[in-house]
């Protein structure tokens, strides 16, 4: 019996021995990973989102359709202006505006028409009769939106230290004295609110002589015409937005 005991007692103290050798192997081995694992990264990074702006105003279509050639060419949805507020373009890290010139020759709303018409009537023969018209309201003026909201929304907008970009479109054969003449006044309005314009592009490849868009004997930002040169404008948006790009506009 006594040998029985004692054949026992080693059985025991073999197993607890086994157990604490391999509960000291098990630590061995995950002790020093737990110390030094590292903190887990994630591969998130902390960035700002830019955001951008392409407001434009339109009466036939053309000035949308150079928008969207645009948005195409820097990723940014066009709206139109009169969904624009002062606090949309406060938000925005860059904006660009653009509209076309149909009120020829004004000193400001430059976009519209008196009437739906272009001021300057067609030629006619000094002994031909004269056509039936409709009588002109004075002062009446049917213009696009962009004619308002640059006296009504815009002025309530601070945009110091903001590049805007401007586009606009006219006729430069047909209306070679006044070509993108809107442009001038939004050139003068968003500078009114301390904005900077970048863009400007040369006046070579039109037919004009004269425009209220020239500054510092360039456009202050791109002209298109419709009438004449379509096929060039969505070359001309394309390689303007990568000038943009390239005068540092966030897009």
């Amino acid at each position: 019996i006594a040998q029985e005991q004692k054949i026992a007692l080693e059985t025991t103290m073999l197993r607890v021995l086994t157990s604490v050798a391999i509960l000291a192997a098990t630590d061995a081995f995950t002790a020093p990973r737990a110390l030094n694992r590292a903190p887990q990264r994630t591969n998130a990074r902390c960035t700002t989102v830019m955001s951008g702006l392409i407001g434009f105003a339109t009466m036939s279509g053309n000035t949308e359709r150079i928008a969207g050639y645009i948005g195409d060419a820097t990723g940014i949805s066009p709206t139109p202006i009169a969904d624009v507020s002062a606090a949309d373009l406060e938000a925005a890290d860059c904006i660009i505006c653009g509209a076309p010139t149909w009120n020829t020759g004004a000193d400001d709303m430059r976009s519209g028409a008196q009437c739906g018409v272009r001021t300057r009537p067609p030629r006619r023969r000094r002994d031909a009769p004269r056509p039936p018209t409709t009588r002109r309201r004075r002062n009446a003026h049917a213009g696009t939106d962009i004619d308002d909201w640059l006296y009504s929304e815009l002025p309530n907008a601070d945009l110091s230290g903001k590049k805007v970009a401007l586009f606009g479109l006219g006729d430069s054969a047909g209306y070679s004295g006044n070509f993108c003449d809107s442009v001038g006044e939004l050139y003068d309005c968003f500078t009114a609110r301390g904005a900077t314009v970048v863009g400007f592009t040369d006046q070579d490849g039109y037919d004009h002589y004269d425009s209220k868009a020239i500054r510092d004997d360039k456009f202050c930002g791109l002209m298109c015409d419709e009438q004449n040169q379509m096929d060039q404008s969505e070359d001309r948006a394309t390689a303007w937005a990568e000038q943009l790009k390239a005068e540092g506009m966030p897009l």
